[in-house]
């Protein structure tokens, strides 16, 4: 049998991926960050007291920022592999954490942006489809890509009235078919409008779970924070393969 020694401070084993939550009220679907059963592997839930949707999506503003670094450092202790988080917005604590721990740090969907554009054709413009618009345009998307050479449009779900009341005002219920209508019919219009787009990038960590009926209904790449937790994560914990081809 192998032997095992015990990691000082950690309480579980096990987990690939930490996430980092803010404080919410929202029901999590199947295919949402938040939601465990999205994944393939484990992952690991820690809350940051204090940093809300109402201060990341509504007022841009990234509070909380020792407490952010500390729950951070706790997912390291526990032994995850990667650490994320479940709102793109939190690309405001990406150099802060990064700079905290010694494992890869992804806090936001935006981080992808980048790759994106490097697998497109000359002219290529990407597509994202966010939370809320004016919040994304002022400031983050410069701080995900500063040097940014190609077209990107944004497209809001601040205004989408399901959407809206389950995730912004947090009202405690999710119709993901109402949502799911919404955020297809945002897409393909932003789509329509712009039709040298050639890949999507769902911003918001709540949206995942209609990505296949966004590709399904553009015949576009789609990306998403499952995307890029998928990749990551594969990064720290490859397969051993045996045998001949």
């Amino acid at each position: 049998m192998a032997i095992y020694h015990a990691r000082r401070g950690a309480q579980s084993y096990g987990h690939d991926i930490g996430i980092l939550l803010m404080e919410c009220w929202n029901p999590f679907p199947p295919g949402d960050v938040g939601n465990a059963a999205t994944y393939g592997y484990p992952v690991l839930y820690e809350t940051v007291a204090g940093v809300t949707i109402e201060a990341l999506v509504e007022r841009g503003e990234a509070s909380a920022v020792d407490a952010m670094v500390e729950a951070a450092r706790k997912l390291e202790t526990e032994g995850c592999k990667a650490i994320t988080s479940d709102c793109g917005y939190m690309l405001m604590y990406q150099d802060v954490v990064a700079a905290a721990v010694k494992v890869p740090v992804m806090m936001s969907s935006l981080l992808q942006l980048r790759f994106i554009a490097s697998l497109l054709p000359p002219g290529g413009e990407i597509g994202v489809v966010c939370a809320h618009k004016a919040r994304l345009e002022a400031g983050l998307l410069d701080m995900a890509w500063p040097e940014r050479n190609r077209t990107v449009h944004v497209a809001g779900m601040e205004d989408q009235p399901a959407f809206r009341r389950a995730i912004l005002d947090e009202e405690g219920v999710l119709d993901t078919d109402l949502v799911e209508a919404e955020t297809v019919a945002v897409t393909r219009a932003m789509v329509e409008a712009n039709p040298d787009i050639r890949a999507i990038l769902i911003e918001c960590s709540n949206l995942p779970p209609y990505s296949a009926a966004v590709q399904a209904a553009t015949g576009l790449p789609v990306f998403d924070f499952i995307t890029m937790i998928d990749m990551v994560r594969a990064s720290t914990a490859r397969p051993r393969f045996s045998g001949g081809y």
